[in-house]
């Protein structure tokens, strides 16, 4: 019998399963497919220490109006669906007030600065040196007045968290940047950020770190997690596996098995596509495209072009048109080289609506912890949650852990 299993083989989960092996646990990881395979495959590759403050919802009416009119390729939106999502966005915009999102960046701005020291001596370990680039991300605006106003934020952000990152004129980077074909009005050069170039392929090597160690990992339905006396059990393709106690870590998933469990979480799923390209120059580093509302990331696959955000309904068919749009867009700036075929991926980021991922203990049920609801940033918080979930486990007490828990979270979860 394991001591501690882990439901969810994506970064968060695979991290966690390292972190309380390091601690002495014998731990069993389980997952419906393979590690790495769902949306820590997808994302565009970053490790970003200098993100300190969570994506907060707009609230000025220019903004507003430009989502609503679809004017814009950053969000994107299906009017059917809003019904739906209304009361988590609801909840979303009034969080994004600036008094009460400066609350929670203090909150968040200290686990993003733990990110890169947290991933770094699992980085070294899984022999995964050579597929990590240190050189930052740049980010353009074609428009004078977007990129100075993005200049002019950078200012606080410095001032405020001591982040690293340069404004740039047009000429400093095209500079930057020499596959760029025209030239834009200015752009931000972030440091602080590390990338892979393949972030599904980073989740694995994780895991296979995981079971050099010791570790197991076994293919399982998560939603058969009941508790059996002391414990916990889960049906795995190896047959029922027990453990005293269990983590979820599943993600956009783990609203779904916590229901099963009576409990209600609100959660913005917001869906992203990506797409690859053989582009016959490759960037100096992963650009962001401000005004086409996507992520340019070179990976060993091809050119990785990201989308922003679509509020759509989860089970909504697949629909590639943000994608399509914003390839389109980038492909005025860069040679992004003709699609490379494959299935179209799309995924789910799971954000809460105070925008801080759950951490701790799942209150009246002993032995059952969570770790999930990192919105963007699943695959560069889960070696710094996994930390704080072990820390929990074992007995401390920080106003951290309180602010990450559940128990002080009922907007977010609550007994149903």
């Amino acid at each position: 019998m394991a001591e501690v299993l882990v439901l969810g083989a994506g970064m968060v989960g695979v991290a966690a399963a390292l972190e309380l092996q390091t601690r002495g646990h014998a731990v069993v990881l389980v997952d419906r497919r393979g590690p790495g395979e769902e949306t820590s495959f997808g994302n565009a590759g970053f490790v970003q220490g200098e993100a300190v403050e969570p994506y907060a919802m707009p609230r000025d009416l220019r903004t507003l109006a430009a989502y609503a009119v679809g004017r814009t390729n950053d969000l994107v939106y299906d009017p059917s669906a809003l019904p739906r999502l209304a009361p988590v966005l609801w909840r979303y915009f009034r969080n994004s007030a600036p008094a009460r999102h400066r609350r929670i960046s203090a909150v968040y701005a200290q686990l993003v600065q733990r990110a890169l020291a947290d991933h770094a001596p699992l980085i070294e370990a899984a022999g995964q040196e050579p597929h990590i680039r240190r050189t930052g991300y740049l980010q353009i605006w074609r428009d004078a007045r977007g990129a100075e106003a993005a200049a002019a934020e950078t200012v606080r952000l410095i001032r405020e968290y001591d982040v690293t990152v340069t404004a740039l004129d047009g000429a400093a980077v095209a500079a930057a940047e020499p596959a760029l074909k025209r030239p834009v009005a200015g752009g931000l050069l972030w440091g602080d950020c590390w990338t892979s170039d393949d972030p599904g392929a980073l989740t694995v090597a994780y895991a296979e770190l995981f079971t050099r160690r010791g570790g197991t990992v076994l293919r399982g339905e998560a939603a058969s997690l009941a508790r059996t006396g002391a414990g916990w059990q889960v049906d795995t393709a190896s047959g029922p596996v027990g453990a005293a106690q269990a983590v979820i870590a599943l993600g956009p998933w783990a609203p779904d098995l916590l229901a099963r469990l009576g409990w209600r979480v609100a959660m913005l799923w917001k869906r992203g596509y990506h797409g690859h390209f053989a582009a016959p120059v490759r960037l100096q580093r992963p650009l962001i495209d401000a005004d086409a509302g996507v992520v340019l990331s070179p990976m060993r696959r091809g050119l990785r072009i990201a989308t922003g955000a679509a509020l759509v309904a989860r089970d909504a068919p697949s629909d590639p048109g943000q994608l399509l749009r914003g390839a389109c867009a980038a492909s005025e700036l860069v040679e992004i080289g003709t699609r490379i075929a494959e299935p179209q991926w799309f995924g789910h980021r799971p954000c809460l609506p105070d925008m801080l991922p759950l951490v701790g203990a799942v209150p009246g049920e002993p032995g059952l912890w969570v770790d999930f609801g990192h919105g963007h940033q699943g695959f560069t918080l889960g070696p710094t949650t996994a930390r704080l979930l072990a820390d929990a486990m074992a007995g401390a007490r920080t106003e951290l852990l309180a602010a990450l828990a559940p128990a002080a979270r009922p907007e977010v979860m609550r007994a149903a």
